[in-house]
């Protein structure tokens, strides 16, 4: 199955699902406060399946699976006997109308919850934030960071394993501190040190954020020792061999593989002398890379070798698995922290501290569940529970056309006395689509910019 596919599938297979769980949210508290629901429509189009349960609800399957919803009896869309009066969404009191429209948002929440409760009872292999290195004259290195330190904290914020700080840190763009909190690895001294980031530059396309204020964690290297020698390659060619050690360019003394890789990349079309340790002996041959361009529009030399790497630290892998209450705690815990992370994200969009260039459409949803799906169940766990979260806390902002505009309406009907003008939320509505059109055009273009 070509990536594509697998990626179209695997992006249907999770939308589904959360656009059920968010659907069902409302249809469950519509039900149990009197409304009748008409219908329960996942996707938009044609119905491809269609029933109707004993209450008159029809249920639909339909051929665009980019949304869906819930279509209740309401005396402002349809008609409606004076005997049903009771059973129309309109009918019910504003705190009736709030808790329906909410319920959507808290079924994904709770959704995430569940998942991720799911999957640290599963286990999660994961890594502790050890920092091996860093690097020098970078925010890291002038806050007075040294090598063999674990992560514990970031702003009191407790860490236990590098996607949670990762996701702390990311929280702290904009502002012009970070609190980390360390731990010697060797004497086990916990202490605070304080990141400057005021001059922070942190592009998530092309770096970590770990990099980005120079920290490099603890994983395995890649050795100076040949993995694979690609087929019809400039290094085939040059008569490399797997398990060949590169031991100098010319007269210059190869330490580690960023330094041959450096050099290989500023040569291209440039004939290279090699020395290599193979069989015990040392042999030198003529390399000429070839000439390739690359995706930022520069080009580079390649010769289409790629290393061997060491075994992982000790004591830097661990699994997280939790007993089934324990696990509870560990799914509220992790997707409070998702959900506080993505509403200052969009906070940081708002005052200019994170670009709109970094919004991600369908396209990169779609390769996210494509890629968490091949590498496994645990890994598509904490994808469903990541964009679970982002779908709520984005149909809560205040825009009339999401869950959290009708629930602006509602609250200015609670403060008035009376519900806003018809003429007056229908601006709303198209205000907010607008916005929302938007929105959703710079993200495709920034799916398509980064194929």
């Amino acid at each position: 199955m070509s990536g594509a596919i697998w990626n179209l599938m695997s992006f249907i297979v999770a939308l589904g699902i959360l656009i059920t769980v968010h659907e069902f949210g409302h249809f469950w508290v519509a039900r149990k406060n009197g409304v009748l629901v008409k219908r329960f429509s996942i996707g938009f189009g044609k119905a491809l399946l269609r029933w109707r349960d004993k209450q008159g609800t029809e249920f639909v399957i339909a051929a665009i699976p980019l949304g869906g919803y819930v279509r209740m009896l309401d005396e402002r869309v349809d008609p409606v006997l004076p005997q049903f009066k009771n059973l129309a969404f309109n009918h019910k009191t504003v705190w009736q109308r709030m808790a329906i429209i909410a319920a959507g948002p808290a079924a994904n929440f709770i959704f995430a919850i569940v998942v991720l409760w799911l999957m640290y009872m599963v286990g999660v292999q994961t890594m502790r934030p050890i920092i091996q290195d860093v690097a020098p004259q970078s925010i890291a290195a002038y806050a007075g960071i040294s090598p063999q330190q674990q992560i514990v904290s970031v702003n009191q914020h407790q860490a236990t394993d590098v996607s949670s700080v990762n996701l702390l840190l990311v929280e702290q763009i904009g502002d012009d501190t970070i609190t980390l909190g360390l731990k010697d690895i060797v004497t086990e001294r916990r202490y605070n040190v304080e990141l400057d980031i005021r001059a922070w530059q942190f592009d998530p396309e092309t770096q970590s954020v770990f990099s980005s204020l120079g920290l490099g964690l603890a994983r395995p290297q890649a050795l100076t020792e040949i993995a694979s020698v690609a087929k019809g390659s400039a290094a085939q060619r040059a008569g490399l061999q797997v398990n060949d050690k590169i031991l100098r360019i010319a007269d210059e003394d190869i330490i580690d593989w960023n330094q041959f890789q450096q050099i290989v990349a500023n040569a291209p079309e440039k004939a290279l002398s090699l020395v290599v340790a193979r069989d015990g002996n040392e042999l030198t041959l003529i390399a000429t890379p070839e000439l390739v361009q690359a995706s930022d529009g520069f080009s580079q030399g390649v010769l289409g070798v790629t290393p061997k790497v060491s075994e992982w630290p000790p004591g830097v892998l661990y699994t997280q698995r939790y007993g089934a209450f324990a696990a509870i705690g560990a799914g509220v815990s992790h997707t409070w922290q998702l959900t506080r992370l993505s509403f200052a994200m969009i906070g940081k969009l708002l005052t200019g501290d994170v670009s709109v260039k970094h919004l991600s459409g369908p396209i990169s949803i779609a390769q996210g569940a494509g890629a968490t799906a091949s590498i496994g169940l645990v890994a598509f766990l904490s994808f469903l529970a990541l964009i679970s979260v982002n779908l709520a806390v984005i149909n809560l902002l205040p825009l009339p056309v999401l869950d959290g505009g009708h629930l602006m309406y509602m609250l200015l009907e609670l403060i008035r006395g009376k519900p806003v003008s018809e003429k007056t939320q229908e601006i709303g509505f198209k205000f907010g689509a607008l916005i929302l059109l938007v929105l959703m055009g710079i993200a495709l273009l920034n799916d398509v910019s980064r194929l």
